[in-house]
This record gives structure tokens, sequence and C-alpha cells, in this order.
């Protein structure tokens, strides 16, 4: 406002002078019109209106540079407490949850499954199709077959699982055995070790038909409580479970298909998705 002002008080004094000069320097007999004094005139008005929005250009042209540049450096200071806040997340992550586990231990356990099933179907005939009380304690033939083919499969499982988050851990620099894992454990063998016990006694009294939803149902349960401790999918992994067990009940006649679809197809879907996620 002050430069305008400035411009105007220049513009008002030049335009006097000029008036002043042409008036002095004319004859008084001379009767010519005013030409010169006005081109002059017009000249300052065009000066002075070319200076002032020349001045108010200059003026916004500056009130945007400053803008940009004060909006690129909060951007950027923005970015850089995203990242730090991303980085301490990852560390409270890395702290308090097990993440060596791998995806491929998932797929190696899905294909002893079903490997399992198709055994005990094709070679052990094993298809209970009704829940058959037997107060005498005495097992259904070829039973113990059975168990003996589960323990090799969950012990192949555990000890796959064992090596491949072993390297994994080995090669993320952190330790395989740790508060976390031991939390995890912990919260994992509750269910695991009360399903196992419910199970000895089912087979005990020869309730071979529940045995397939038995187990789907506590290995949920496991899982659901270990999500805790790991990836969040693990729990998605363990409501899927609990809910084909719940299914699996209704359904006895169809046991096997639902323990292959929930302990091999399942677990091969959820190992390629946590290598794919967080392996590659």
């Amino acid at each position: 406002m002050a430069a305008e002002m400035a411009v105007a008080s220049k513009l008002a004094a030049e335009i006097s002078l000029t008036s002043l000069v042409f008036r002095i320097s004319r004859p008084a007999n001379e009767d010519l019109p005013y030409v010169p004094v006005i081109t002059m005139v017009i000249m300052q008005l065009s000066f002075y209106f070319f200076s002032t929005i020349s001045y108010k250009v200059l003026a916004l042209l500056k009130v945007l540079y400053n803008f940009a540049t004060q909006s690129t450096f909060k951007m950027n200071k923005e970015r850089d407490y995203i990242s730090d806040i991303a980085e301490i997340r990852s560390m409270m992550d890395r702290s308090s949850k097990f993440l060596s586990l791998s995806g491929w231990a998932g797929i190696l356990a899905g294909i002893y499954a079903l490997v399992g099933a198709y055994i005990a179907y094709g070679f052990f005939r094993f298809n209970p199709t009704e829940i058959v009380y037997n107060a005498f304690g005495t097992a259904s033939s070829g039973l113990l077959n059975i168990i003996s083919l589960a323990a090799s499969i969950l012990v192949l499982s555990i000890s796959t699982a064992v090596f491949l988050s072993y390297r994994r851990a080995k090669k993320t620099g952190e330790k395989l055995w740790n508060a976390t894992s031991r939390r995890l454990l912990a919260n994992m063998s509750i269910p695991l070790v009360s399903g196992g016990v419910l199970l000895l006694v089912f087979i005990f009294h020869g309730l071979d038909g529940l045995l397939a939803p038995l187990t789907l149902l506590f290995y949920g349960l496991a899982l659901y409580s270990a999500g805790n401790f790991t990836y969040k999918e693990v729990r998605f992994l363990g409501v899927i479970q609990i809910g084909l067990g719940l299914i699996s009940s209704c359904f006895i006649e169809y046991g096997l298909l639902f323990w292959a679809l929930g302990f091999g197809l399942m677990h091969i879907v959820y190992g390629i998705y946590i290598h794919l996620k967080y392996e590659r």
C-alpha cells in the first residue's frame, strides 16, 4: 500500500510539472490544443497502472513461492514423521511378536496332511460314518494305525516348522527361542493339551466319529490364541479351523474330508499367502 501511494504521488508531481513547463514555454497568444500535455498525461497514467499491476503480480508470485516452499518443507517433515512412526512400530512388533514363522512350513504341513488323509482312507479304510459309544472301552479295528499315522504327521509338521523357522530367524538376525516364542508356545499348548486329553477319552470309548471335528476345533482354538503373538493371519486361520470343526461335527460321515480340507488345503493356502506377503 505504501509503495502504491508513493507511485501515485510521483505520478501527480510529474503531471503537474509537465503542465507547468508547457505553459511557460508556450506563447501567450498561441492558440494550440493541449495535445502534448494530454499525450504525456496518458503516458504517465499508463506507466502508473503498469507499475501497480507489475508490483501486485510480483507480490502474488512471491506469496505463491513462499507457500509452495513451506508446503514442500511441511510435506517432507510429515513424511519423516510417518517413516519414524513406522520404524518404531516395526521395532515394537519385532519385540512383542514372533515373526519367524515360515510360509513354507505351512505349505509342507498341508501336503503332509493331504498325504496322511489319503493313506488313512485308501490303505486303512478309516472313514467313520456314525458316533458309537462303547462303555467297555474297546477301540475299533485299525484305530491304532490311524493314531500312529496322525502322530507321525504331527511330528513331521512340527519338525519342519521348527527347522524352517530357525533358518528364517538366523537369516533375519533374531533368536528362535525368546520370550515371545515362549509365550506363543504357552498359549498354544493349553488348547492343544486339553484337546489331546479329550481325544484320548473319546478314543477309549470308541467315539471315532468325533476325532476329526475335535482335532479341527481345538487346533483352531490354539491358533486363535497364538495369533496374539505372531502374524494376524494365524488368528484368521484359527477361526476357519474352528468353523470347519463345528460343521464337521454335524456331518460325521464327511469327517475325514473336512480334516483334509482344514489341515491340508487351508494350511497350503495360508503358507502361500504368508510367503508372498512377508518373505518375498
